[in-house]
């Protein structure tokens, strides 16, 4: 998305000011979203196409993107072998967050359990 918008409009803006912009009314941050939306929309009913899970579950900055979990639904039922997709996307439980939190519960409790 960043590299669309750069090439598009000759800024350089993150990925959570581009979304911004977009809400704002910048055309050209909105059409870096909408193609950033429909290409994770294609790869998404891949994954549906082949593995058909029970849901989508979006985790990290990204995923904060309000518009994605609206625009989404829609978009993979076009991409996909069968018209009656259900599969639901989803925010992950702890947001941009959850990576994080998954890790801090593989450390073992009372630190390290190896010795020099």
């Amino acid at each position: 998305m960043v590299r669309d918008y750069l090439a598009r409009s000759g800024r350089q803006k993150t990925a959570i000011a581009i979304a911004d912009a977009a809400t704002s009314g910048d055309p050209q941050a909105k059409d870096c979203l909408d193609l950033y939306t429909d290409r994770l929309a294609r790869s998404l009913a891949s994954i549906i196409n082949v593995l058909d899970p029970d849901a989508i579950v979006l985790g990290g900055g990204l995923s904060n993107f309000v518009h994605l979990y609206s625009a989404l639904p829609v978009l993979i039922r076009s991409y996909t072998f069968s018209a009656d997709v259900g599969t639901p996307v989803v925010r992950a439980m702890h947001g941009d967050s959850s990576g994080v939190r998954g890790a801090a519960w593989l450390w073992p409790i009372g630190g390290s359990s190896t010795s020099t």
